[in-house]
């Protein structure tokens, strides 16, 4: 079921990567460790990829830039060749997940300020390229605000994550099709929703909560009608039985790269112990990124 929040508030929402907490199955997770070559083998490069190396305290990553996600390459690039990334930390970090990166607000911060919503002023427009990219080990996506508040899924101008997750068994991904197509209808509730916000405010005002009822699941129905079945394809299911990954998060977030080099790094940086807000303990920096190619 859509969650209901036409009556009450909305959700408030930080600048990161779905919460892993509240997408985690009750099996038990298995361990991801797979060889850089087979990771890479499976998307097949272009003429317009890009090459960077990511310098942090733990070791070099290595990182492949799509040339199909044309906005967010060259974003990247152009932060990476001002040194925008220069003395940021790796603030937020989930084992079996992900690790995020990017904030600038990072740069010498104290061990209890809260990160995670700096950037450089700017959203980049949403570039999905689904099925080809997904979520699979070592994919590298931009970080954004939620759906209530950016239908669009416009990107973070700096943040991203890589990917590390968890395997998957085949009964696990046939339920994950089904919270993945709860969660397109839920986006599809919010645009909706979006478009009658004035009329909304107006109910909310008036404390017409029967009204709101009404609508709401007026919406419901309407977003049922727009979202078919979600399948995964073949290559989702082969590397996320066998490399792993998050594919809760396909179709939402923007896929623009992923790891060629260094994934054991990215690892390292997974285990590490962390605090409140899933920040590391000891502060784990982006030394410096260098353009390859």
């Amino acid at each position: 079921m859509i969650k209901k929040f036409l009556i009450g508030c909305l959700p408030v929402v930080c600048l990161a990567a779905c919460s892993a907490k509240a997408q985690e199955t009750e099996t038990e997770q298995t361990s991801n460790t797979t060889s850089e070559t087979t990771m890479a083998e499976q998307t097949k490069a272009t003429n317009n990829d890009a090459k960077v190396l990511i310098h942090t305290s733990e070791g070099d990553i290595e990182v492949l830039l799509y040339g199909d996600t044309p906005k967010h390459q060259e974003n990247f690039l152009k932060l990476a060749k001002e040194g925008y990334y220069d003395g940021t930390l790796f603030h937020r970090v989930i084992n079996e997940f992900m690790v995020q990166a990017g904030d600038p607000d990072s740069k010498g911060a104290a061990p209890d300020q809260h990160l995670g919503q700096g950037g450089p002023g700017y959203q980049i427009d949403a570039e999905i390229v689904y099925p080809r990219h997904f979520h699979k080990r070592g994919a590298l996506a931009a970080a954004r605000t939620a759906d209530q508040i950016n239908p669009e899924r416009k990107s973070s101008g700096s943040q991203f994550y890589i990917v590390t997750g968890k395997k998957y068994t085949d009964a696990e991904l046939n339920q994950m099709e089904q919270q993945m197509k709860m969660g397109e209808m839920q986006s599809v509730f919010y645009k909706l929703a979006g478009q009658r916000q004035a009329e909304i405010q107006q109910m909310q005002a008036k404390g017409d909560r029967e009204g709101l009822q009404q609508l709401q699941e007026q919406l419901i129905a309407e977003a049922e009608k727009q979202v078919s079945d979600v399948k995964l394809t073949d290559a989702q299911r082969q590397a996320y039985t066998t490399v792993g990954g998050t594919p809760f998060l396909d179709n939402q977030y923007t896929v623009f790269g992923e790891v060629t080099k260094g994934m054991d790094i990215v690892e390292k940086i997974e285990k590490t112990k962390t605090g409140a807000q899933d920040r590391p303990v000891a502060d784990i920096k982006i030394l410096s990124t260098e353009i390859l190619k």
